[in-house]
């Protein structure tokens, strides 16, 4: 009876841990349900609107300092990104996720294409703000420069100031963002910036590891909440890519490891 008893709990042990294997690979191998928490946050939280309505509080409080102490030699502006900082795409990703996968050929375009992103909660009485007190502003973006149509009959119908072919500066080659910056402050002084990835305000973040994204983001904690304001995304980024080290063509089996491996446990609980 012994000797049954110790199979009975054997079998169980290698049942549990067989439902724990195919679990794993289970939610591996279902990237789109990763997202889910993040897109509800960002569509059902109070909290969410509450950071955003705070950022850009934030922001209008250090435009108004800066303001008063503007002494540049040419006209003020702001640089902005658009998805995710101005305009919300998560309604794509609820649909990917709902459908049960990622992004195939054509459907980001099939997006943009119907103009129908909605404004980010607060964005759009910072930027009416922000023009009112004579500051221009430019919206660059890695959509690519096939979108500008698209992209700009959304951002008309949301009333989005500025809102003109030559203040958007698309994805045209490089995906840094750095020269299109430059171009910007060629005729303007760009007195503060706007993003939801710090790659939207310096090439500092690009490529870089996380310890290496800590570190400037640590260099620059004087510039958080004044110059540099960030919006909420935990959907997409920069971040993701660090993750998982930045490496291209992995499965989703290899990408889970990789973020399993990045999760930090200095406790308490074990297999």
């Amino acid at each position: 009876m012994k000797y049954i008893s110790i199979l009975v709990i054997i079998f169980s042990c290698q049942t549990m841990w067989a439902q724990e294997k195919h679990t794993h690979k289970h939610q591996a191998d279902n990237e789109p349900l990763m997202k889910i928490y993040p897109v509800l946050f960002q569509q059902t939280s109070a909290e969410y609107r509450a950071l955003c309505y705070q950022a850009f509080n934030i922001a209008k409080v250090s435009l108004d300092q800066m303001l008063k102490d503007y002494k540049g030699k040419q006209k003020p502006a702001i640089v902005t990104d658009l998805d995710e900082t101005i305009i919300d795409n998560s309604y794509i990703e609820a649909s990917l996720i709902k459908a049960g996968r990622t992004y195939g050929p054509g459907d980001w375009k099939k997006w943009v294409d119907m103009a129908a992103a909605t404004a980010v909660p607060g964005a759009i009485d910072f930027l009416k703000y922000a023009k009112s007190k004579g500051v221009t502003i430019f919206y660059i973006s890695n959509r690519d420069t096939g979108a500008v149509n698209a992209t700009l009959k959304n951002l008309v119908k949301l009333d989005i100031p500025d809102a003109k072919r030559e203040n958007l500066l698309f994805l045209a080659g490089v995906s840094s963002k750095e020269s299109r910056r430059e171009k910007v402050e060629s005729e303007y002084d760009i007195i503060m910036l706007l993003g939801d990835n710090l790659n939207d305000f310096t090439t500092a973040f690009e490529k870089r590891p996380i310890s290496d994204r800590f570190l400037e983001t640590d260099k620059a904690r004087e510039q958080w909440g004044t110059r540099f304001i960030v919006l909420p995304n935990a959907t997409y980024g920069e971040w993701e890519s660090a993750v998982i080290d930045y490496k291209k063509g992995l499965t989703p089996m290899q990408k889970d490891s990789l973020r399993r491996d990045k999760l930090i446990t200095p406790c308490c609980i074990k297999d």
